[in-house]
Parts: C-alpha cells; sequence; structure tokens
C-alpha cells in the first residue's frame, strides 16, 4: 500500500503571496512628495505615512505568532488578506494625514497575519528539501511587491491621483485571499498551542537562544537601513536639481527588479556557506552602493542604490534563515519576535532618518544607513557563530 506524499503549494504561489502582501507596505513612498505638499508636511512628519505601518506591523507581528500558533497558519493567512481591504478603503478616503496614518497603521496590524504564518507554514509543512527554495521565492515574490507598490503608485497618481492608489492595495488584498483560499493546502504538521503556560515557556525559550536574537538585531538594521534610504531619497530626487515626479521616482524602484534575479540565487548560497557568509556579502554590496550614492549624477545614484537593495534583499534571505535553524517549536512565535524587530527597525528609521536628513541633507543620510549595515554585520558574525 503506497504512502500518499505531501501535498505542497508551489513555489510561485508563495511568491505571490509575497508579492500582493508587499504591495500594500511600501506603496506610499513614492507618493511621498506629493503627499508633502498635499498636507503641508515636512519630511520626518510626512514619513509618518510609512512609519505607522512599520510600527504596527512590529508590534502585532509577536502577537499574531501566538494567534497564529493556536488558530493554524492557514488561517490566519487567509482572514488577514481578507480584513486587509477595510484600512485600504479608509486610506483611499482619508481626508487628512492623520486619517491616512490611521488607516495605515490599521494596515500595519494586518500584513504580519500573511508573513509571520506563512514564513511558520512554510518552516513546519514544507520537506527540508524544498524549505530553503520555498523561503527564497517567498522573499523574492516580497522584493517584487516592494518594487510593484512604489512604482504603480506612482504611476497611478500621476494619471488618476493617490487616492486611486489604495483602491488599487484594496483589490490586491481580495486577490490575495482567493490565491490563499485555493492555493494553500490545509496543514498536516501543525500542533495548535494554546496554553498560555506553553506560550510563556516558548517565549522564554527564544529570549535565550542567541542566534534568534542576533537575527532579530539584524533584523532591525537592515530594514533601518532600507527605509531611511528611500523615504528620503524620494525627496531627494523631487527636490532641484533632479526634478522628478511621483511617476518618475516610482520608476526609481526598479533596482528592486534586481532582487527578483538575486534572491533566487541566495539559496543554494545560503544552503552551501550558511548564513553568515550571506550577510557578508549583502552588507559589502550594501555599502559599496551606498557610497556611491554621494555622486551627483543620477545614473550613478541609481547604480548605487541598485547594489545597496540588493545587499539588503540578500541579508534578509540570511537573516530568515538563521531564524528557521535557532528554532524548533513555536515557530510562529519566533517569526513574530524577528519581524518585531525587523519593522522596528523600519519605524525608528521613518523618524530618525527624515530627522538626519532635514538637518544634513544626504550627506548626513548616507553615514547613518552605511553604519547600520556595518553594525548588522558585526552582530551576525558574533551571534551566528554556531548555527
Amino acid at each position: 500500500m503506497s504512502v500518499p506524499t505531501r501535498q505542497e503549494p508551489s513555489g510561485w504561489l508563495l511568491g505571490a503571496l509575497g508579492t500582493l502582501v508587499f504591495l500594500n507596505v511600501y506603496a506610499p513612498q513614492s507618493l511621498l512628495p506629493v503627499l508633502a505638499r498635499e498636507f503641508h508636511a515636512g519630511a520626518a512628519q510626512v514619513g509618518g505615512v510609512i512609519g505607522a505601518t512599520m510600527l504596527a506591523m512590529a508590534v502585532a507581528s509577536p502577537l499574531v505568532g501566538v494567534l497564529a500558533d493556536a488558530l493554524g497558519r492557514r488561517r490566519t493567512v487567509l482572514w488577514a488578506f481578507a480584513l486587509l481591504t477595510v484600512p485600504a478603503v479608509l486610506a483611499a478616503l482619508a481626508p487628512t494625514l492623520a486619517a491616512l496614518n490611521a488607516a495605515r497603521f490599521a494596515q500595519g496590524l494586518l500584513i504580519p497575519g500573511v508573513m509571520v504564518a506563512l514564513t511558520s507554514y512554510i518552516g513546519e509543512e514544507l520537506l527540508p528539501a524544498s524549505r530553503a527554495r520555498a523561503l527564497t521565492m517567498y522573499v523574492t515574490g516580497t522584493v517584487l511587491g516592494g518594487f510593484l507598490g512604489r512604482f504603480l503608485a506612482g504611476v497611478i497618481d500621476a494619471r488618476f491621483g493617490w487616492h486611486a492608489a489604495f483602491w488599487g492595495l484594496a483589490g490586491c488584498a481580495v486577490a490575495g485571499f482567493l490565491l490563499a483560499r485555493r492555493g494553500l493546502p490545509p496543514e498536516r504538521a501543525f500542533r495548535a498551542s494554546r496554553d498560555p503556560r506553553a506560550v510563556l515557556g516558548s517565549f522564554r525559550t527564544h529570549l535565550h537562544t542567541p542566534a534568534l536574537l542576533a537575527a532579530c538585531a539584524v533584523g532591525f538594521l537592515i530594514l533601518f537601513t532600507l527605509v531611511g534610504t528611500f523615504n528620503t531619497l524620494t525627496l531627494r530626487l523631487a527636490a532641484p536639481p533632479y526634478g522628478l515626479n511621483s511617476a518618475q521616482t516610482g520608476a526609481i524602484f526598479a533596482v528592486y527588479l534586481l532582487g527578483v534575479v538575486i534572491t533566487p540565487v541566495a539559496g543554494p548560497l545560503l544552503a552551501s556557506r550558511g548564513p553568515r557568509f550571506a550577510l557578508l556579502s549583502a552588507v559589502g554590496a550594501s555599502t559599496v552602493g551606498l557610497l556611491l550614492t554621494l555622486a551627483h549624477p543620477l545614473p550613478l545614484i541609481v547604480a548605487g542604490v541598485a547594489a545597496g537593495a540588493c545587499g539588503v534583499f540578500l541579508a534578509q534571505s540570511a537573516a530568515l534563515a538563521a531564524v528557521q535553524r535557532s528554532v524548533t517549536q513555536a515557530r510562529s512565535l519566533a517569526s513574530g519576535l524577528y519581524h518585531l524587530s525587523y519593522y522596528g527597525g523600519a519605524a525608528v528609521a521613518s523618524v530618525v532618518a527624515g530627522h538626519v536628513f532635514e538637518a544634513g541633507g544626504w550627506n548626513g543620510v548616507v553615514p547613518l544607513v552605511v553604519g547600520s549595515m556595518v553594525l548588522a554585520a558585526l552582530v551576525g558574525v558574533l551571534g551566528w557563530k554556531r548555527t
């Protein structure tokens, strides 16, 4: 009697779900100059449109991890996609910057429901032989979603206004729900964890796992770099001598498409050399690229940002691999703790980088983000020594 093979979701499905959820995360970034004019806000103030979402994602991630460990990963993904339609509509109708920030905060509370639960689903439901490729495909999808969100928001704004960009996000949330419902097989390895004492025990265990804590710190630093760079880059390029509009600044984010090529390469690299090697390679690429953006010609700026972004994408793959290596239980909670740190870095960068840009311009931002990446390399080398 033959044993039925385990049904697994395709890598393309996981990549598509990563794309659809990440469309929500960074879409307003190319709109920041438009929103600054619309609401008469400065760089640090308008950066809150991104920061509100990141702060909510950071706060919600551990709670979503506990919820997904109790209710199931697939169910959490479905509900998160379904509910994401509501704040997208509220953002489209927002009459003030405060109302827009509130809607973006609500989006941030729901986005981890997909991200945290889906990465835990991959770690638990997929066979080890296909797990690394699946994680890489998911990260590739998030990279593509990061580009498409920024690019399409800029294009839509140039033709229909910024409100229409958020209507598009509502439609993407519906598409994500339908795709996950059809393509994610029911869990087989999942065992519900609903005992509060067990949750607290797992939480204590995670807090005493050095490799996991190092991964969380690396996550904080690499997204601090990415958000600090792109939040202020749009403002730099919208000002003289460049004077780019929202569609043109959105097109600059085409450098994200390089991540769609780079991150699939990260899977074999991580499998053969480990997260530390991948992280050091990533930091080297990012540092060189970010320093190149100090030049004034636009092509050199774009080339530097491309190298910097590719480094961050590879670092993200390394950190996710380190999380999966460092835990064997309560994976959603561990993933939630990682995302707490990861998006906490983004929330801090949205404010800090804005103030640094107002005080010292781009020449002040570059040392800030380069220092963040170098510190990430140091933490990873020391913290992942035994992984």
